[in-house]
């Protein structure tokens, strides 16, 4: 199916790379016009300059998801240039993996980081737009994971586990109180993706990477790409009776 999108104005938030750049893409491949930010400028600025290429209208603005009066003002920015959004893609997201009992400052440190991004980040994008979301009746579409689930197969990473527990719980919550408005709000979540974000904990614990491959039963990490059809369908009105859910794309990391 083509063209499922056309007519949207979509927010991508963590677009320069990854998972952010695959659902840009794929969103303006349908037809949507995408507003691209992401914390680096130059990232984000090639995410969109790609979609203009082939033939799409995108627009990049650096944004920092902790700061909510830039939030706010990246909102109004985004409605003047493209006009007001009625998809709100919830990607940007921070790991890091200092086990618990490790440094006391360093453990302190990461988990005041990893919640301003992960979850203060999409209170204050999701807020910033709520007013065109409700009067366009959009999509909010929030990237969990496994984590939002599960901690085991992937130690030494208390915040992020947390961080992705309370995206779930945001999802539900607002979807349930923005549904009698006709805001859709759903999640996604990704087993593991290889992506920029995980370059560097795939490579210093490959034993876990084949750990977790050992319990997926589709036997392969994902790709970004992988993420872009579930999120087309969250966007798109194919999904126009479904809300507050989470769509696993996990290869079957949570069926064994």
């Amino acid at each position: 199916m083509n063209n499922l999108l056309e007519g949207h104005v979509a927010v991508v938030t963590g677009a320069g790379s990854g998972i952010g750049e695959a659902i840009a893409l794929g969103y303006a491949k349908q037809g949507a016009s995408v507003a691209v930010v992401d914390v680096n400028e130059a990232a984000g600025a090639d995410t969109a300059k790609a979609i203009t290429d082939a033939g799409g209208k995108a627009v990049s603005i650096k944004i920092d998801v902790t700061d909510r009066e830039r939030c706010s003002v990246v909102a109004a920015q985004v409605a003047d240039t493209l006009g007001k959004i009625s998809i709100l893609v919830n990607n940007a997201g921070i790991n890091r993996r200092t086990p618990f009992t490790g440094d006391k400052v360093a453990v302190a440190k990461d988990w005041d980081d990893i919640l301003e991004v992960n979850i203060k980040g999409v209170f204050n994008v999701t807020h910033a737009f709520l007013d065109q979301l409700r009067e366009t009746k959009g999509r909010v579409i929030n990237i969990g994971s496994i984590q939002s689930f599960v901690h085991v197969r992937w130690p030494n990473s208390a915040a992020y586990t947390t961080s992705k527990h309370g995206v779930l719980g945001f999802t539900r919550a607002l979807a349930a109180e923005l549904g009698p408005d006709g805001v859709r709000v759903n999640a996604i979540g990704p087993g593991l993706i290889e992506t920029p974000l995980n370059k560097a904990a795939r490579e210093a614990n490959p034993d876990m990477v084949k750990r977790v491959m050992d319990h997926t039963p589709l036997g392969r990490a994902g790709a970004p790409d992988d993420i872009v059809g579930p999120a087309i369908f969250l966007a798109s009105d194919l999904s126009g009776y479904v809300t507050g859910g989470i769509l696993m794309v996990d290869g079957g990391f949570r069926s064994v």
